[in-house]
């Protein structure tokens, strides 16, 4: 086959692109997702579809998007943060409108394929992506192929429950991983401290508005980077909590290596070396076994489009 075009729908935007076999990216477009969700949505996705193949002829289109996707990828079963689009066909819907074939994917398995072709992955036959952001999402990679389960919704690991009664998740569970690991937890583990020692936290405050509530994750890694100690200890707390989460869930999948991607790895090396120490710690047989390399996404914000794109050839 020759070119796709993958789709990737985030909270905020639609990010389109055509896509040759080697994962390079030919041609973007780019529109803001709507917030009224449903066929709004969808039409806004074909729309964006048309605006690329108006300028390279493609054979299939690959779309990406948070939430629960069926094992045919055909159907959108839940999406928490998508209005009106439980148990949509978006196959059969984005079909009838843009006239190729179309196959739907979990944004995390995407972006895994993505990393597991053409970027931090490649030639791990065995591979698992975390994307760490507002929350945590994942992708198996398993003798070279993406794995989704018997109903298509493997890999959402920051669902696994990780403290018994711990915080309340949006998943309607409490302790999940996502509120511990995540970018939001990076936050929670700021504030904390920042409410721990007022005294020291001025300089990572004033970042912000000054206030706690002001206080934005970007602004943590940027102190971090300047070596403020508030902002460390969060990226510490946090790399604490992953790398135990890996370490659990190597002695399950037993990965060659573990692709961290998502918006808190801009913080790079601040957070994969805690991450690496605690995997180290908290490892189950700890030294009597290979353990995974913790390496940093290469992707960026084109890892699900581009990883949909190849899966829509496949």
């Amino acid at each position: 086959m020759g070119l796709t075009i993958g789709i990737d729908v985030g909270g905020t935007k639609i990010l389109g692109g055509v896509v040759d076999e080697s994962g390079e990216v030919l041609a973007t477009a780019r529109t803001d997702t709507p917030r009224q969700g449903g066929t709004v949505l969808t039409q806004a996705i074909a729309d964006i579809a048309k605006e690329l193949l108006g300028k390279h002829e493609a054979d299939s289109i690959g779309v990406s998007a948070a939430g629960f996707v069926s094992s045919d990828r055909k159907t959108m079963l839940a999406t928490p943060n998508i209005a009106d689009w439980n148990g949509v066909n978006l196959d059969y819907e984005l079909t009838t409108l843009i006239g190729l074939p179309v196959i739907i994917e979990n944004d995390a398995n995407a972006a895994a394929w993505g990393e597991a072709k053409f970027g931090a992955g490649r030639n791990q036959a065995h591979m698992m992506m975390l994307t760490v952001g507002t929350g945590i999402g994942g992708g198996i990679v398993v003798n070279g192929a993406l794995y989704r389960g018997a109903f298509g919704i493997a890999a959402e690991f920051g669902h696994i429950r990780v403290v018994p009664d711990g915080h309340l998740c949006g998943c309607g569970a409490r302790g999940c991983f996502e509120q511990y690991a995540s970018g939001n937890a990076l936050l929670r583990h700021a504030r904390e401290a920042i409410s721990a020692s007022p005294e020291i936290a001025r300089n990572l405050l004033s970042r912000g508005d000054g206030t706690v509530a002001g206080l934005t994750g970007s602004a943590i890694t940027d102190a971090a980077r300047d070596g403020d100690p508030v902002a460390l200890a969060a990226f510490t707390t946090t790399g604490h909590w992953l790398g135990a989460g890996i370490a659990s869930l190597s002695v399950i999948l037993d990965p060659a290596c573990v692709v961290i991607g998502g918006g808190v790895i801009d913080a790079g090396e601040i957070l994969l070396k805690p991450t690496r120490e605690a995997l180290e710690r908290t490892m189950p047989f700890a030294g009597k076994h290979p353990y995974p390399q913790i390496i940093a996404a290469q992707l960026g914000n084109k890892a699900g489009l581009v990883g949909v794109a190849d899966l829509a050839r496949l």
